[in-house]
């Protein structure tokens, strides 16, 4: 029987050296150094690194959801979904090796779409769905399949993203993420029930 207290030690301190100097940073070796334990006490709790930074990948998408879902859901939808890019744009500004890593690396067991994202699999991308799911039923969207919808809505912001952090965006942080705002309103109108928006 495995400790819970030393396996959510292990990955709290995994996870904070990947947030801190990304995922090839994190070692079994150096991860037992600073919780206190030898590298292969980590093997009693997760059979590999690629089992411990799933934990990290789980745990970190479950964080990032519960913070996003605890903004309140005053305004109307549209200052609802642009507070949703605000929450992203700091998360991914704030937190780049976190972003790499769940965004853009390939590793062992990250989430696949379409069959990964069903059923609230994907933590923060279920708050982009429930936003789409709730401006189809309202008819803000035009009616169409959800996952697909919500992929292009957060696929715009992701790649701009990755075009800013890799430094090919020439503009400031306020600016790109006017930016951001400016493109996502024109994916909205083009999604839109009638155009206009």
């Amino acid at each position: 029987m495995t400790d819970p207290g030393t396996a959510e030690r292990i990955v709290t301190v995994a996870q904070r050296i990947l947030h801190e100097e990304g995922a090839a940073a994190v070692s079994m070796r150096r991860v037992g150094d600073a919780v206190g334990i030898t590298a292969m006490a980590i093997y009693r709790h997760y059979p590999n690194r690629e089992a411990l930074l799933r934990a990290v990948a789980n745990r970190s998408a479950s964080e990032l959801a519960a913070e996003w879902r605890r903004r309140s859901p005053s305004g109307d939808l549209l200052e609802r979904i642009s507070a949703a890019l605000d929450d992203f744009l700091d998360f991914a500004l704030g937190n780049r090796h976190l972003f790499q890593f769940l965004i853009l690396d390939a590793w062992t067991g990250a989430r696949r779409f379409p069959e990964d994202f069903r059923d609230g699999q994907g933590p923060p991308f279920t708050v982009v769905t429930d936003l789409v799911e709730e401006g189809m039923r309202t008819g803000l969207l035009r009616a169409d399949d959800v996952l697909e919808t919500a992929l292009v809505v957060t696929s715009c912001t992701q790649g701009l993203v990755q075009q800013y952090l890799s430094g090919r965006m020439g503009m400031d942080e306020d600016d790109f993420r006017a930016l951001c705002h400016r493109s996502a309103r024109r994916i909205i109108r083009g999604l839109a029930q009638n155009g206009d928006r």
